[in-house]
């Protein structure tokens, strides 16, 4: 099976909302999907990765585009 490549919009949600929509979002992915977040809340830029860190998860990439704060990810399988 194809890995699936989804976006979470995370628009106008600090901190700790786009964490957890991060989190909930992961929970409905399989091992090697990747997950992109498009956040306004400059700390996602901090917070998702050290949540990635934490959960054994991988981060692809991080971009901050006009305000935008991009974070791609990639679901690691469960510990």
């Amino acid at each position: 099976m194809k890995p699936r490549r989804e976006t979470l919009d995370c628009h106008r949600l600090l901190c700790p909302m786009p964490v957890i929509r991060v989190q909930d979002k992961v929970e409905t992915l399989s091992a090697g999907d990747e997950l992109v977040a498009v956040c306004t809340d400059p700390g996602a830029m901090q917070d998702i990765p050290a949540w990635c860190r934490i959960n054994g998860h991988t981060v692809l990439e991080t971009a901050e585009h006009d305000g935008e704060y991009v974070i791609t990810i990639r679901v690691e399988a469960d510990k």
